[in-house]
């Protein structure tokens, strides 16, 4: 419960971002887009599998007024399957998560408070956050979403 206290407050205080919301369409703004091009495990032994401009998802980074930078990665149907971040503080996790945040909080609840970063999820949502004062980072993606061959290590 003290936990959901912490997260509706700093939810509330932390200033509103354009940010991209997992599982629905990429922020818009000005934010600078970056092609990226995973190279699945399969498709290294068969090249012919995937045609060479074809890139399974695309990347799109942004950084707020907090300095937190934040990347949305997204599929070629401009659904983001993956967020992470890293900055001086955590962003806005609301508007990050949408209707993941929940799931966020349920981790973060299930978590001994103090132990080391949180990794928690399920088929549905995944999620590994870390930090101290200063420092956080972070990614929550939807395992049902990040295209074949590519890992969440894959995401830079």
């Amino acid at each position: 419960m003290r936990f959901l206290k912490i997260a509706m407050l700093a939810a509330t205080l932390l200033p509103l971002a354009s940010h991209a919301t997992l599982g629905r369409a990429p922020s818009t703004g000005a934010s600078s887009v970056t092609l990226l091009r995973a190279t699945p495990q399969s498709a290294a032994a068969t090249p012919a599998a995937q045609p060479a401009n074809a890139a399974p998802y695309s990347m799109r980074q942004s950084v707020d007024a907090n300095g937190v930078t934040i990347r949305e990665y997204v599929l070629p149907q401009n659904v983001v399957f993956a967020v992470k971040w890293n900055g001086p503080i955590r962003p806005d996790m609301t508007a990050l998560l949408g209707s993941y945040f929940p799931n966020f909080v349920n981790a973060g609840q299930s978590h001994t408070a103090g132990t080391g970063p949180l990794i928690d999820g399920n088929d549905d949502f995944r999620i590994e956050s870390a930090g101290r004062m200063g420092r956080f980072s972070g990614m929550a993606w939807l395992p049902r979403l990040i295209p074949a061959g590519v890992r969440p290590g894959d995401l830079k």
